[in-house]
């Protein structure tokens, strides 16, 4: 299992970048929350030679499929092939108040984004005539001299975010990873994601074999104070993402869907104290991970094992760059233990907005 690490902004990337590839993680992500999340990572490209770069995500329903696919075309290249380009839908009002940019239905225009993007790599790579006109992007016209410059890597892998189970089931017909929101759980990857994710991979006649699950969650480790501290934080984050209707249904399948109207209410009426006063012991272990620094890989294997694929963990203020290395080693060490299957359910009606993956760097911090 990879273990992944995030990257700040523009003034620590070079700092961070390298810390983190010396460490030994073998993925460093740039969120888009306050920032552009490629400047930091174009930095960190030149600064490291090893740790693969991503996004986590870009908003790419505020973009153009042409303007991302130069984007990432040229720092996959200057990287050497070391761009994840990881994709978020974000929600109605950001991409149409404050992007201002058209809105449409967001798991099929996700889809048809990421299409487009793959039509216009072809074109580069091979000469394939540009001809992609769908629902919601339309790209026939490719001069020579507008061709992206040529280099060995091929196009960057794509990971989609997502909750729902539709947006879900796109990642695994169009994309080559996902990345699991923060706020989610085992049971809700078992019994969803995955059964999402091998819908979507079939359409295309194939399984999740190469595919990639990228997962974090809340952690709470490091010394008692630190713990305590994270704890308390981690009620706030989930009471948040617990009050926000699209995710009901992940309350709801832990059986606390009343817990979620209440927190819904609370927060209109900016009650934000009180509601994280309501999410008790069994609410923060299904959501999230408290646990001391020695217990910690095993915890995150019983967790996350034969789930995912990659796993991040950024380390508390207490650990020193020894045991960071020491820890990332011993997570990568521990077997992961091999899931009960759970139902299949069919794909179900996807919310009007996918829930809003961008804030999830703000949520790390």
């Amino acid at each position: 299992m990879k273990v992944d690490g995030t990257l700040g902004g523009l003034a620590d990337a070079v700092a961070r970048a390298g810390s983190a590839e010396s460490a030994g993680y073998d993925g460093i992500w740039a969120g888009e929350v306050n920032q552009d999340p490629f400047l930091p990572l174009t930095l960190a490209a030149q600064t490291t030679s090893r740790v693969e770069l991503g996004t986590s995500i870009t908003v790419a329903l505020a973009r153009s499929p042409m303007s991302l696919a130069y984007t990432a075309s040229d720092l996959h290249r200057f990287s050497g092939g070391r761009l994840r380009l990881g994709l978020g839908s974000q929600v109605r009002a950001h991409i149409t108040r404050r992007f201002s940019m058209p809105w449409g239905r967001p798991a099929p225009q996700m889809r048809e984004f990421v299409l487009a993007m793959r039509a216009i790599w072809s074109c580069w790579a091979d000469g394939t005539p540009l001809r992609f006109e769908g629902e919601y992007y339309r790209h026939t016209l490719m001069p020579p001299a507008f061709v992206s410059p040529p280099h060995p890597f091929g196009p960057p892998p794509v990971f989609l975010a997502g909750v729902g189970d539709a947006m879900t089931q796109v990642a695994g017909e169009v994309a080559d990873g996902f990345l699991c929101h923060w706020f989610t759980s085992p049971r809700w990857i078992r019994e969803h994601t995955i059964p999402a994710l091998e819908r979507g991979r079939q359409l295309t006649g194939r399984t999740l074999d190469g595919f990639e699950i990228l997962a974090g969650g809340f952690v709470a480790t490091g010394t008692d104070q630190e713990i305590t501290e994270g704890v308390q934080r981690m009620r706030s984050q989930i009471a948040f993402y617990g009050s926000t209707p699209a995710y009901r249904p992940l309350m709801e399948l832990h059986g606390w869907g009343d817990l979620g109207t209440e927190l819904t209410v609370l927060s209109k009426q900016n009650r934000w104290v009180e509601m994280a006063g309501l999410i008790d012991d069994d609410v923060v272990d299904a959501f999230g991970l408290v646990t001391t620094p020695e217990e910690l890989p095993r915890r995150l294997a019983e967790r996350l094992g034969g789930l995912v694929t990659r796993v991040a963990f950024t380390p508390p203020a207490s650990f020193g760059p020894e045991r960071v290395r020491e820890t990332l080693d011993a997570i990568r060490a521990v077997t992961p233990y091999s899931p009960t299957p759970g139902p299949v359910p069919t794909a179900a009606a996807e919310p009007e907005s996918e829930p809003e993956a961008a804030h999830e760097a703000a949520v790390r911090r």
